[in-house]
């Protein structure tokens, strides 16, 4: 690590937010407990953040609620500035956030800065986005009266965020919640609550009033967010992470018929055909695998590649994934980071020896590096049989395993044989096969072409197992608002 790179790491961290944020400013947790922000790269602890108790959740949402009313009553305009404002922001503070991300998470400074520019996005888009809220009116086909729509704002919500990507996915849904009129309660991931609550600050920064955000990092979510669930102030949940913690949210969700948004896991399949472009073919597969590290749930997770090609494109694909320099994401050469943790790790590596059980051959890397850090090598495996667990289970890790196939009837198969159906990728130049795909993949989102899907203007979002609702585009407002319907009698008295 440089000099330079060490005196603004201890900069930062002197400067960001370390507490709960509840209501007109930033607060100690109810009892004073903290827990320790640990450095993926060193195993070293970077700040201690408070530690929300229940009492500190009941806190948050009281204050939610008691600001809801007022920011509803907010004009569009305004908070459609507050928006902009704090996407200025963000962007001026791009090498904040950036070095931030890279010390909680691990992703190198080039990726976190990538996040910066695409969570910030959001922001734009859910300003340009909130002036433009809009109901209908007509008249019945009747003629006896007429119908009036309106939007309105859902109310308080409960945002839980995930690790991997600390800016993209709170800004992802916070932009729209403020766009529509809604209050929050934010829960973030307690391995990085860091960049969630410098972004906190920026919003206040940029106009936001007392109690419309709160922030609550913990390390005992169930106890501190499941009573809120049960709160009859909460009207919505939006939750990004594990289809196993989803669909217990959505149970708990129940009791008060919430509005509920969840973007879960991903198992997507990765389809190069004999006919497809083999050098774009593995520029899309090294982003598909790699971007994050393998640490997202729109990550290749499966790659399905047809006879004619694979051994060429596994060369090419092996050649790519070795020319990665894994090392710690802030310095100059890193282009891959570590792991977020070593549960992380473990699983990764437990995956891959089971698949080497099972009877895949390591291709390239297949083990994690030692020293300090939960680092893993980039790995590709060949001969996965299709039933490998391997091939079943988000693996989040940079790990490539490839099945090879004949038919595009067996590659559909293939691709649509798991529960989950977030995002699907496929390369190849035959137009009426992509249109065929476009409509046989079982998913919510498809990269045609495109290792990379993820675009603010765009809704994001997955189908069966993977989730329900949509973030971003025009779509992501909408998860925001109320419809309400107003019968008038006919004007005119006829």
């Amino acid at each position: 690590m440089t000099t330079d790179i060490a005196a603004r790491e201890r900069d930062l961290l002197a400067r960001i937010p370390t507490q709960l944020l509840l209501g007109s400013g930033w607060s100690d947790s109810a009892d004073g407990s903290t827990f320790a922000v640990v450095d993926p790269s060193t195993g070293r602890t970077l700040v201690e953040v408070a530690d929300a108790r229940p009492e500190d959740g009941a806190s948050a949402l009281a204050a939610a609620a008691a600001a809801q009313k007022g920011w509803a009553a907010t004009a569009p305009r305004v908070r459609a500035e507050i928006l902009r404002r704090a996407f200025e922001l963000v962007i001026e503070r791009t090498e904040d956030f950036a070095l931030l991300m890279t010390l909680e998470m691990g992703k190198p400074l080039a990726e976190s800065r990538g996040e910066v520019a695409y969570g910030a996005e959001f922001l734009r888009w859910f300003s340009e986005e909130a002036p433009r809220i809009s109901g209908r009116y007509a008249t019945a086909p009747d003629g006896l009266n007429r119908l009036l729509v309106l939007k309105r704002p859902v109310g308080p919500c409960l945002f839980i965020t995930p690790w991997n990507f600390p800016l993209a996915m709170a800004t992802r849904k916070i932009a729209p919640a403020i766009a529509a009129g809604c209050t929050m309660v934010l829960k973030p991931a307690a391995l990085t609550p860091l960049t969630a609550l410098l972004f906190a600050q920026v919003l206040r920064d940029a106009g936001l009033p007392d109690g419309v955000l709160t922030v609550i990092p913990t390390t005992t979510a169930s106890a501190v967010t499941g009573p809120l669930l049960r709160d009859s102030r909460l009207r919505k949940l939006s939750f990004t992470g594990s289809t196993e913690v989803g669909r217990r949210l959505i149970a708990d969700s129940a009791e008060q018929v919430l509005r509920v948004s969840m973007e879960l896991g991903g198992n997507a399949p990765f389809l190069v055909f004999d006919d497809a472009d083999l050098e774009k073919a593995v520029d899309g597969a090294v982003l598909a695998k790699l971007r994050n590290g393998g640490e997202a749930c729109v990550a290749a997770n499966r790659f399905l590649v047809q006879r004619g090609i694979a051994e060429r494109f596994t060369t090419a694909f092996v050649e790519r994934m070795g020319g990665f320099t894994v090392a710690r994401g802030t310095d100059p050469g890193s282009t891959m980071g570590p792991l977020v943790d070593e549960a992380t790790r473990s699983k990764v590596a437990d995956l891959v020896a089971g698949a080497v059980e099972d009877g895949a051959s390591v291709a390239l890397g297949g083990k994690a590096l030692p020293g300090a850090g939960y680092f893993y090598e980039p790995t590709v495996l060949t001969g996965v049989p299709s039933d490998a667990r391997i091939l079943e289970e988000e693996i989040f890790g940079p790990v490539a395993p490839i099945v090879v196939f004949d038919t595009e009837e067996e590659a559909i198969r293939l691709a649509n044989a798991t529960p989950f159906g977030l995002v699907s990728f496929a390369f190849t130049s035959d137009l009426d096969r992509a249109l065929r795909l476009a409509e046989e993949l079982d998913t919510g989102m498809f990269g045609l072409n495109a290792g990379v899907v993820s675009n603010p203007a765009a809704p994001f979002g997955g189908v069966k197992q993977s989730g329900l609702g949509r973030e971003g585009g025009l779509e992501g407002i909408e998860e925001y608002l109320e419809t309400r319907y107003v019968g008038i009698a006919d004007p005119f008295g006829k």
